[in-house]
């Protein structure tokens, strides 16, 4: 019974199509005008080609995106968003308002102990090393 309550869940249904790694990244990159997979993979580096064509993959046949191959010499793939891949773009916004707030009360906020201080991670201060979108 418990699963039957989960998949019917809309969060759950939401985070099934965009949830992971790199999905949200890719979305957000689309909606900065990011469309070929060449741009991406460096926008992205610690991305391989491999997860890349999967998570690309996963979106359009989620039908968030659509792959349009270009008759050309080298052939040329762009990627766009659908109508429905548009409609998802107010909860990325509403995510990435919700996180420059969360920055904002960080930065205003002493570090707890042993939560990013830079003993803990060799001086770092913290963060995961990936390019700010």
């Amino acid at each position: 019974m418990k699963s039957k309550v989960i998949s019917t869940c809309p969060v759950t249904v939401c985070l099934s199509v965009i949830g992971g790694k790199w999905k949200l990244l890719i979305i957000w990159l689309l909606y900065n005008d990011i469309r070929r997979f060449g741009e991406m993979r460096r926008k992205m580096p610690g991305i391989t080609k491999q997860m890349l064509t999967k998570q690309l993959r996963e979106l359009e046949q989620d039908g968030i995106i659509h792959r349009e191959v270009f008759a050309e010499v080298p052939p040329r793939v762009e990627y766009s968003f659908t109508e429905f891949g548009e409609s998802l773009l107010p909860v990325v916004f509403a995510m990435r308002d919700w996180g420059n707030a969360q920055k904002q009360a960080l930065a205003k906020t002493p570090p707890r102990p042993g939560k990013n201080t830079p003993a803990r991670h060799g001086g770092r201060g913290g963060g995961d090393g990936r390019e700010e979108l």
